[in-house]
């Protein structure tokens, strides 16, 4: 019998349990992760960085994917015929004169991974997620959401052999672009009356009580694809790590996947320093600035306020204490914004050509306040991982920029002028002449 590449191991007692065990959390009550023996993966592969890089010019195939490119790294005991991809990352880093004036930041590079199949960095955590599913044999998954991890939770259980999906929504708090996407992926959608917050604790009781295997970002698996989104930045710098990574912060699961991976690709020879890392909430929900603030000496949980950054919503994060170790472990800090900031940061971006949403609005005004206060220097080299498309938040775009958003008055407006159907005033408005 072969030996199994990984396993789960608590992040707090390190008791080891078998990955094919479904479970979430360790008897002692806190959280879990995939741990792969490294050890054996350095010695019995130690060409990796170059077969990743010949797995770049793959085109068809789960190896074309930009998350089943390290699937040694990913889920390393997965067969090859149970991966549920669509092609997923390969995103780009945008960089240009107009965004690094804008942020002030001379070696600055956007993330976008709203270039995913469903518009979000989702796509890589439910690839590998909904995957181990269909290894497991599972008939149902469901998922608490604020609108992207619905979308992509359907969509790829809609590609599985088999898989039913079910989305607990709370209502009418997501875009309707968000709200459009499990619907037609054919997910079973409960619009329920509660917060985010709320709906992480019904679908987690549901869960615990049938067999529903749960795929938020408490399930490891998940983690494992969503890690790839920093391996991805630094083979696409030449496997160079930038001197930070500036990410929103919702369920924090992102932040604990991100630093995963590059702790995994440090060890394994992929990268020769590791980066520092920094977390941005919106302030009306963010009990992970207030937790740093004071040194994480206790958990702070709250009731999320109304924000705009609808998908970082979160007053009570699942993934809180792994993103805490992992910021504590990059001497990384954690910052909190206001709703103008986001907006005008978000809005920056737009015009710089790059449609972001307004959670990475939060991670791009949280740079900029991060390099105000000197604790970005000038001269760092930044990666800004941007969550989701503009795309999914149209409503709130146009609102924007037409003054419709009271306390978030645009700084600089770019609402449709209406005019005469006539040459002439299309002249005279132009300044034609």
């Amino acid at each position: 019998m072969t030996t199994p590449w990984s396993d789960l191991r608590c992040i707090a007692c390190a008791r080891r349990y078998p990955a094919t065990e479904v479970r979430y959390r360790c008897d002692c009550g806190d959280l879990l992760e995939v741990r792969h023996d490294l050890n054996r993966l350095r010695a019995e592969s130690p060409d990796l960085r170059r077969r990743f890089d010949e797995r770049r010019s793959i085109q068809t195939g789960p190896h074309a994917s930009g998350v089943w490119r390290y699937h040694e790294l990913v889920l390393p005991d997965l067969p090859i015929d149970s991966v549920v991809t669509c092609g997923e990352g390969n995103t780009p880093l945008y960089a240009s004169a107009a965004l690094s004036a804008a942020f002030d930041t001379a070696d600055l590079a956007l993330k976008h991974e709203g270039e995913n199949p469903t518009l979000s960095f989702k796509d890589r955590g439910m690839t590998s997620g909904v995957s181990w599913a269909q290894h497991l044999g599972v008939s149902h998954v469901a998922c608490a959401s604020t609108g992207d991890t619905s979308a992509a939770m359907a969509a790829y259980a809609a590609h599985a052999r088999g898989l039913e999906a079910v989305v607990f929504l709370p209502h009418e708090k997501v875009s309707p672009e968000q709200l459009a996407q499990p619907i037609v992926y054919g997910a079973r959608t409960l619009a329920l009356d509660t917060d985010f917050d709320g709906c992480m604790r019904l679908v987690q009781a549901v869960c615990e009580r049938h067999p529903i295997y749960l795929l938020n970002s408490m399930n490891s698996f998940r983690l494992e694809g969503q890690k790839t989104i920093g391996l991805e930045v630094c083979q696409q710098r030449d496997w160079r790590a930038p001197d930070w990574f500036v990410i929103p912060v919702g369920n924090a699961g992102n932040v604990s996947a991100l630093g995963k991976g590059m702790l995994e690709a440090h060890a394994l020879g992929l990268i020769d320093r590791l980066p520092r890392i920094a977390g941005v909430q919106a302030k009306a929900a963010d009990p992970l600035y207030r937790g740093f603030q004071g040194g994480f000496r206790e958990r702070v949980r709250m009731d999320a306020g109304e924000t705009l950054a609808t998908a970082i919503r979160i007053g009570d994060p699942v993934s809180h204490d792994k993103a805490a170790r992992i910021i504590q472990r990059f001497h990384g800090v954690v910052e909190s914004v206001e709703e103008a900031e986001l907006m005008d940061a978000k809005a920056a971006a737009d015009r710089a050509g790059v449609a972001v949403c307004p959670n990475s609005g939060v991670a791009l005004a949280g740079l900029r306040k991060l390099r105000a206060a000197g604790t970005i220097p000038a001269d760092a080299s930044v990666v800004v991982i941007l969550t989701a498309h503009g795309m999914k938040f149209s409503q709130v775009d146009v609102a924007y920029h037409t003054g419709a958003l009271a306390h978030c008055p645009p700084t600089h407006p770019n609402a449709p002028e209406p005019i005469a159907a006539s040459i002439e005033a299309v002249c005279s408005t132009l300044g034609l002449g």
